[in-house]
């Protein structure tokens, strides 16, 4: 379930990064669209390859419901085109290897891990409507395939608000 947060009836902020096949995504590029916008810690990690396959897995019925999806992290497009190619991953995924927008919506953040503390991305999942508003926040998104089913539930009962 998202959770009520910050975020929630506040624009998304602008972008532009580069997908895995070096293609420019901007926000606006998606007007008039709901947009899963999720952030995952690493390519190519069990994690974050459940969670991108449970989109690919979901993304027909994504899309009959109006959205787009958006997997964003670091790392580069190559990294991104081997990850999308290994896993036959059907939708883009963008590039932010200095984390610019990651750090925007807060979700570069300081981890830790066997007690070494480091910077990195939060596994966060964001519905944009169609006016570019923040609609729904998951903060502690699930690094599972379930993941994709939580958003499309939402988007059934939501999507017309």
């Amino acid at each position: 379930m998202p959770t009520a947060s910050d975020w929630v009836g506040k624009d998304f902020p602008t972008f532009e990064l580069q997908d895995q096949e070096g293609k420019v995504h901007r926000l606006s590029d998606y007007s008039g669209k709901f947009i899963v916008f999720y952030t995952y810690p690493k390519d190519d990690t069990p994690g974050c390859t459940a969670e991108a396959c449970g989109f690919r897995d979901n993304i027909s019925e994504l899309e009959s419901l109006g959205a787009v999806v958006l997997g964003a992290s670091i790392l580069d497009t190559a990294s991104k085109a081997k990850f999308a190619k290994k896993y036959s991953l059907n939708f883009p995924l963008l590039a932010d290897p200095e984390a610019k927008l990651l750090e925007k919506i807060g979700v570069w953040k300081e981890k830790s891990m066997y007690g070494k503390t480091y910077m990195g991305v939060a596994r966060e999942t964001f519905i944009i409507g169609p006016d570019g508003k923040v609609r729904a926040h998951w903060p502690d998104a699930k690094g599972s395939e379930e993941h994709s089913r939580e958003i499309i539930e939402w988007l059934k009962a939501n999507r017309g608000g």
